[in-house]
């Protein structure tokens, strides 16, 4: 493949989600996946990245389709339990357009981050990473490996155990999914604490295979996940701090 090619279709404007408080073209509501009630909305904002290194029209498509995967999103209040406002990404997934407009921005951001280089293999998290990843790795012509909860899989699988909230659990990938040497992008929808990242990269090591970067949807800023990812390069759309 000699390089990334976007969708050529236009992208076109999608109705803010009703259930969604109204927002700039540069900011929104929490992008948490939970967030007590009460708590302050904080900040949101379209990730400042530069896109010096595209053309005049792929820095337009690029923010055009920023805005437009922020509108998408949708906002519901007590889920999954009361007083957690919780944000739900599946309405991108419902609209064809939204949905082929955050494939054409990750593809540009991979692009603008990792010039003519493409992974050999995109690494999709449990459960959120599988809604995308597919078919971002359709579109750069690569496989798609999945990592999984223990016990999921069949066959040999390499396994690391990382922290949760509350407790531990276990991230397991099949031994002959990643072949030594192969470079792969590890992606998921928010990045937070960033502990299944890290367990996620933990077993593309093992698999003596390197980590090319990360790629987030969403990250929640004030959690400072990025620090367990050491300096690996990371892409993100939506940047947010709970604490402003």
């Amino acid at each position: 493949m000699s390089g990334l090619a976007t969708s050529d279709n236009p992208v076109d404007s999608v109705a803010t989600n009703p259930s969604q408080p109204s927002i700039t073209s540069t900011t929104t509501p929490d992008a948490s996946r939970r967030e007590p009630a009460s708590a302050a909305a904080g900040t949101t904002e379209l990730s400042s990245q530069s896109v010096t290194a595209l053309h005049e029209h792929e820095q337009q498509q690029l923010e055009t389709a920023k805005k437009l995967v922020v509108n998408a999103l949708r906002f519901v209040p007590d889920f999954p339990i009361p007083g957690i406002k919780f944000i739900d990404i599946l309405p991108i997934f419902q609209d064809p357009t939204a949905f082929e407009s955050l494939l054409d921005v990750l593809v540009l951001l991979i692009r603008e981050r990792f010039g003519d280089q493409i992974p050999d293999v995109i690494v999709g998290l449990e459960a959120r990473g599988f809604l995308f990843g597919p078919t971002l790795a359709l579109r750069l012509n690569r496989p798609f490996v999945p990592v999984r909860k223990k016990g999921k899989m069949p066959g040999a699988c390499r396994t690391v155990e990382y922290k949760k909230e509350y407790g531990k659990d276990e991230f397991q990938v099949q031994t002959d999914a990643i072949k030594p040497g192969q470079s792969c992008l590890i992606v998921d929808d928010i990045i937070a604490t960033g502990g299944t990242a890290a367990a996620a990269g933990q077993l593309v090591e093992l698999s003596d295979a390197s980590v090319m970067g990360y790629l987030f949807m969403i990250e929640i800023t004030n959690l400072k996940g990025k620090a367990l990812l050491g300096d690996k390069p990371m892409i993100t759309l939506v940047e947010h701090d709970e604490e402003e």
